[in-house]
């Protein structure tokens, strides 16, 4: 599925997404909200379009986008008007590169299949992919009550739960196929059917693969805030990542109290490149501490070389692809810190409590200098420029064939 510069599905890379947090309607917020989730690595955002002031604000908000040379698709989320909105704003309906469509609440009793046709037929006439989401707070009821009939007249009835989960798959399931009678071609449909609870997910998703073709967006929906929603979401995904299952991955964070909304872009993309999956910025190594390590050097050594490396990065995003597959080191003692160091590309190796006031560095698996004073910070940052530049910038020739 090719949704403006992204390729969704198949052999490509898992995509990562996120969604803004203003309001629509203020265009100059929204947008800038958009290129900073682009600028953290974002490659679709969605927006909601709840209002008739935030479906005319849609069009200006693509426009400021591409004026200023951002490319990131952006997906508009409709819930219960979506199909007047569409119908009314054919200016908006242009202007956003994909719909996500909730079948739990595109419309209710009669109405329903009705709401749902009119906008499958609008992405159809506007050529748009759709998302089918189905979400374990907004569920087709009447659905979930023909399932929950159906099992209580069952020999072996199944626990409410489980039949919870597989009216998700239903409703993702039966929502594409009438999408495809409607004329919308399979390879612009993606499925996702959100919960909130790890081992939910994990159930729903394995089923949903196993019946179906469509590309799967993953994310456990309401995840949470801090620790609590960046592990809940790993749990989850890395699971279903591991076996193969998932093509697209939005982490749903809570933000802290002032917090950036970016930071659900930055988890998404480390949970992709520690499994291997792809490679977005160099990662560093660096030790827990203990009671070698009494000293918060080391810890604030990692800290300040993990920001240098994200200020870097969008000079060091026009070198060699594999700079972002680089690995650091900073370590905190003698018993693993050279060890981890000759392991990453580049490392060093701090002194612990009593050992000697010096800091050997080593560059693929090599020691190469022994850094010692009050600047050690500046020192190693410059051997990792000299690294990077000496191994991942383009040379003349190179830029000249």
């Amino acid at each position: 599925m090719q949704i403006g510069p992204v390729t969704l599905g198949g052999d490509a890379p898992i995509v990562v997404q996120s969604m803004t947090n203003t309001d629509t309607a203020d265009i100059q917020g929204t947008t800038t909200q958009i290129m900073q989730l682009a600028d953290a690595g974002s490659e679709l955002v969605r927006i909601t379009v709840n209002t008739e002031e935030a479906a005319a604000a849609v069009p200006a908000i693509v426009a400021e986008l591409r004026r200023q040379g951002y490319l990131t698709p952006i997906v508009g989320d409709f819930h219960y008007n979506g199909h007047r909105l569409l119908q009314d704003y054919p200016a908006m309906a242009q202007a956003l590169d994909k719909y996500r469509i909730n079948p739990g609440n595109v419309g209710f009793g009669a109405k329903q299949d009705k709401q749902f046709s009119d906008m499958i037929a609008l992405a159809i006439q506007y050529d748009k992919p759709v998302r089918i989401g189905v979400n374990w707070g907004s569920l087709d009821q009447s659905l979930l009550t023909r399932l929950m009939d159906e099992n209580a007249k069952s020999a072996q009835p199944k626990e409410a739960d489980e039949v919870a989960r597989e009216a998700l798959v239903v409703s993702a399931l039966e929502s594409a196929a009438k999408a495809e009678a409607l004329g919308l071609p399979a390879n612009r449909i993606t499925l996702s059917c959100k919960v909130s609870r790890v081992q939910d997910l994990i159930a729903v998703y394995r089923s949903l693969a196993a019946r179906c073709a469509y590309p799967l967006h993953l994310g456990l929906t309401e995840a949470g805030m801090g620790s609590k929603g960046i592990v809940a979401s790993t749990a989850a995904l890395s699971v279903l990542l591991q076996e193969g299952i998932g093509d697209t991955i939005r982490i749903s964070l809570t933000p802290e109290p002032g917090g950036a909304r970016t930071q659900e872009v930055e988890v998404a993309q480390q949970i992709l490149q520690v499994m291997g999956l792809r490679s977005f910025n160099p990662l560093v190594t660096a030790c827990p501490g203990c009671g070698r390590t009494t000293s918060t050097v080391f810890q604030e050594l990692a800290d300040e070389i993990q920001n240098y490396i994200k200020e870097r990065m969008p000079v060091w995003a026009n070198y060699d692809p594999l700079v972002k597959e680089m690995d650091v080191a900073v370590m905190g003692c003698i018993v693993n810190g050279p060890g981890e160091s000759k392991h990453a590309n580049i490392g060093i190796s701090l002194p612990g409590t009593g050992e000697s006031p010096v800091a050997p560095v080593f560059e693929d698996g090599k020691k190469v200098a022994t850094l010692r004073g009050e600047d050690i910070a500046d020192q190693f940052k410059a051997r990792l420029e000299a690294y990077v530049e000496s191994h991942y910038a383009v040379q003349p020739q190179q830029q000249a064939v």
